[in-house]
């Protein structure tokens, strides 16, 4: 009797996932190296914390509470603990402080970039993993902070060669929102009332107010038939809302006026007004225009744990899909303050405030604009002529690798047209080849692939391919590293 057939598992991955290649992974390390050094320029230094935290320490200011699992992945662990992989890098954050409060130099300031992940609904470009680059300030309530962190952004999205007018990094302060609510009858204490209020605005740039409008009303149905249930306020509400976000103001000095009236007599609004003026001479104070920040009433950030001045880097120039339709592309980075989040843990409130970089969505960006040339240096692949005396192409590699270049010795068990194949598919730059003859002659061939590759497209026959050498050079032994490097300086 034969034995059941076992089923093999399919190659699949998860919705929202994805694998990333080397090209892809190498401009990401050179563009995190960018952001690593504007911050560290600021005097942040870096810190690193665990994919998973204890469930209860990410509390109630989750991402999406309407999704399964509250927006986080979760499992229980030996002790039947509830653990979540971290949906950002904010709230472990709060957990390290409230953990090692006393140690800290305060303010503390940190940098850190990680994988977080998210159990939301994927769709084109939204998935379930990425990576973020935070810097936060801990423990100073002052708006130097925050305009700190305005003037950082500013200073990465150029480093990284978005120019003046590429970007701009927008302004506003949560208390201000805070007063309109108050203004409207929505209450602060009614969190889950005033989260629903939040990340419907923070969709404007997508929805557009007629959809903005749905979410603080019943409600939204989407392309997909999903119903998303609003906030439930009356239509006098959440046109007052609705005004602030998306002013018909001429100009700036009537919009203030007009926030004026909207937030009434609350003291929380007056105090958002206050706290911006500073942020703001601090910005002027130090060259930074509304060319690069700006204010914006329409921004308040979606996450329910901001207390205070948020912001958002967007970019102002168009952006293509993959069909090649203009698209909105919303924002790139952002962050804010949260006076509330440490306190969770010990009682006791500690001022915060920090900036979040979204590295995959911009890294897409800057590939649009050519801005992520693959930082991998140019690949050396060795031939080897004689497999049972692969001795003398690994010697060769090591001697390409010693003088600071990236070289391997071919390790498959292919011929030498393999080899080519190999190398090609590679991407590789120069192959490097040493059969009898050559060795005989104290000789090397050298062989560039991409001037090859380019020449066979021109070529009409074979006789005038062999003909023409330019391709490939002997040269001595002796010489391999310098005559490599020039052949390399040559294609530059």
């Amino acid at each position: 009797m034969s034995s059941p057939k076992q089923s093999k598992p399919k190659a699949r991955l998860p919705r929202g996932f994805r694998d990333r290649g080397a090209a892809e992974i190498m401009a990401e390390q050179k563009m995190l190296a960018t952001i690593r050094a504007v911050y560290e320029s600021y005097g942040f230094e870096p810190l690193e914390t665990p994919a998973f935290e204890y469930t209860e320490a990410l509390g109630k200011f989750l991402p999406d509470v309407d999704r399964p699992n509250e927006g986080v992945f979760s499992l229980k662990d030996d002790d039947e603990q509830w653990m979540s992989l971290r949906y950002d890098l904010t709230a472990p954050l709060a957990r390290h402080v409230a953990a090692n409060f006393q140690n800290l130099a305060k303010p503390f300031r940190r940098y850190q970039t990680g994988t977080v992940w998210r159990n939301e609904k994927p769709g084109p470009g939204r998935f379930r993993e990425f990576t973020q680059f935070d810097a936060d300030t801990v423990g100073s309530a002052s708006a130097s902070a925050d305009a700190e962190l305005l003037m950082m952004a500013s200073d990465t999205l150029e480093a990284l060669g978005l120019k003046r007018g590429d970007y701009i990094v927008k302004l506003n302060n949560r208390k201000l929102l805070d007063g309109v609510l108050e203004a409207s009858g929505v209450a602060l204490e009614d969190r889950a009332k005033r989260g629903i209020v939040l990340r419907a605005i923070d969709k404007l740039d997508r929805l557009g107010v007629e959809g903005v409008s749905a979410l603080l009303g019943q409600g939204r149905k989407d392309e997909s038939g999903d119903f998303t249930k609003g906030a439930g306020l009356s239509p006098e509400q959440a046109h007052r809302i609705l005004a602030f976000v998306a002013p018909d103001a001429e100009d700036e000095d009537a919009h203030l006026r007009q926030i004026g009236t909207l937030v009434g007599s609350s003291a929380v609004g007056a105090a958002g007004l206050n706290e911006l003026e500073q942020i703001v001479r601090l910005l002027q104070a130090s060259g930074y225009g509304p060319d690069r920040v700006l204010f914006d009433t329409g921004v308040v950030r979606g996450l329910d744990y901001y207390t205070g001045a948020v912001f958002e880097a967007q970019l102002t120039f168009p952006i293509r899909n993959e069909d090649g339709d203009e698209v909105v592309f919303g924002s790139v980075a952002g962050g804010g303050r949260y006076d509330d989040l440490v306190a969770r843990f010990t009682g006791q409130q500690v001022p915060a405030t920090g900036i979040s970089i979204g590295v995959s969505r911009l890294m897409s960006v800057l590939a649009s604009r050519g801005l992520t040339a693959s930082a991998k240096a140019p690949l050396i692949v060795v031939t080897v002529f004689d497999k049972t005396d692969a001795a003398a192409s690994f010697a060769m590699a090591q001697e390409l690798r010693a003088a600071g270049l990236r070289a391997e010795a071919y390790v498959g068990n292919g011929k030498m047209g393999d080899q080519f194949k190999y190398a090609d598919k590679r991407g590789a730059a120069i192959a490097v080849i040493e059969g009898g003859d050559e060795r005989a002659r104290g000789e090397v061939t050298l062989k560039d692939l991409a001037l090859g590759a380019e020449l066979a497209k021109s070529v009409e026959s074979r006789a005038e391919w062999v003909a023409n050498r330019e391709a490939q050079k002997s040269v001595k032994r002796g010489a391999l590293v310098t005559e490599v490097k020039a052949m390399l300086k040559g294609r530059q």
